[in-house]
């Protein structure tokens, strides 16, 4: 591919660039965005999935910063160790900024899904993991890890937590990057350089600032998606496909990390989706308006596919089959449920596949 001052081919890095896929042959654009990512961040590979790579990559200075914007289709991109140590890029940081659609990042054990107005610390020097649902626009800061003055244990506790807007720090960086990296390539040498220290010694405050409040990215995450979560299955629990699969796809995160949501509340998915079932079948085995309805059939309603299993379970949590269950809500007094205790932790062998 020929390069111009608009359109440069991603073999050669530097300042300043324009790369567009719609340039490229329909066969080469998913190895040229490959290319073109990797010489403005870093090595990483991608994938597309439904195989139309499309996207533009804006580039340019600010002192020693590199300013992008970046525009595309549904796209995953990784940096895995082999890449790392391919490429020997380990000194940059890359502060990304959502514009539009949502970005989940990976790293350190950490994973954050990124909304409009948003941004992140990400390590170049680490495997990293990003995933592109939707069309998105972002706009980052690239810079070397050296002038951040943070240290390696401390970076890692940056990582992939978002900074979001309500925040003060927050609130006053999230459009100053996003106006900075649009109006980069306008400021003389001298002006650039000198906003680009003043953009590090802001970032600088904002690395202090999250370091004291230490770490908490899966709490704070748990207290607003777990309740989200609960509400979406209690609204699926008669589906038998109900899976965490399901779930962490709906809410675009890994089921990695819905496990780990789960277990800041001290419980699983599998253990919940099982306990909610339960808690229906007994509730409807109770009513006698289904007396009529076989115990199978209620336990396929709530989502069992297995009647025997379904027995099994119940017995464990309630100390009673399905059966006398029902045989001792009929014998209750009209209006008043049978006798029975809180219900207990439920069964070891949960009844959907975590």
């Amino acid at each position: 591919m020929s390069a111009d001052a608009t359109t440069r081919d991603p073999g050669t890095r530097f300042s300043g660039a324009h790369y567009a896929t719609d340039a490229v042959p329909a066969s080469r654009r998913r190895a040229y965005w490959r290319e073109a990512l990797s010489r403005t961040f870093a090595a990483v590979d991608v994938a597309v999935p439904d195989g139309a790579c499309s996207g533009t990559l804006r580039t340019s200075a600010l002192g020693r910063l590199r300013l992008t914007t970046v525009e595309g289709g549904p796209v995953r991109a990784w940096r895995t160790p082999r890449l790392i140590a391919r490429d020997g890029n380990e000194e940059d940081v890359v502060v990304s900024l959502v514009e539009r659609g949502v970005v989940g990042i990976e790293q350190d054990g950490r994973e954050v899904c990124l909304r409009p107005g948003e941004f992140a610390f990400c390590d170049m020097a680490r495997p990293i993991r990003m995933d592109f649902p939707d069309p998105y626009r972002t706009k980052s800061l690239v810079l070397p890890r050296q002038l951040l003055g943070v240290g390696e244990p401390a970076l890692r506790q940056l990582t992939a937590t978002g900074i979001r807007p309500d925040t003060v720090l927050g609130s006053l960086l999230s459009p100053f990057l996003a106006r900075l990296v649009d109006t980069a390539a306008l400021y003389p040498p001298h002006t650039g350089t000198a906003l680009a220290g003043h953009v590090v010694d802001l970032l600088g405050v904002l690395a202090e600032e999250r370091l004291r409040q230490g770490p908490g990215d899966t709490e704070d995450a748990a207290r607003v998606l777990v309740p989200r979560i609960r509400t979406f299955i209690d609204r699926r629990l008669a589906d038998p496909d109900l899976t965490p699969e399901v779930i962490a796809r709906a809410h675009r995160i890994s089921v990695r990390y819905l496990h780990r949501l789960f277990q800041s509340e001290d419980d699983t998915v599998g253990r919940w989706i099982q306990r909610r079932r339960l808690q229906e079948c007994r509730r409807e085995l109770a009513d006698r308006r289904s007396a009529g309805r076989t115990i199978a059939a209620v336990a396929h309603q709530w989502g069992f596919v297995s009647a025997a299993h379904f027995s099994r379970v119940f017995r464990a949590a309630y100390g009673m089959s399905p059966a006398e269950w029902r045989a001792s809500a009929a014998r209750a007094s009209p209006g008043r449920p049978p006798r029975t205790g809180i219900l207990p932790a439920p069964p070891a062998a949960p009844a959907v596949r975590e």
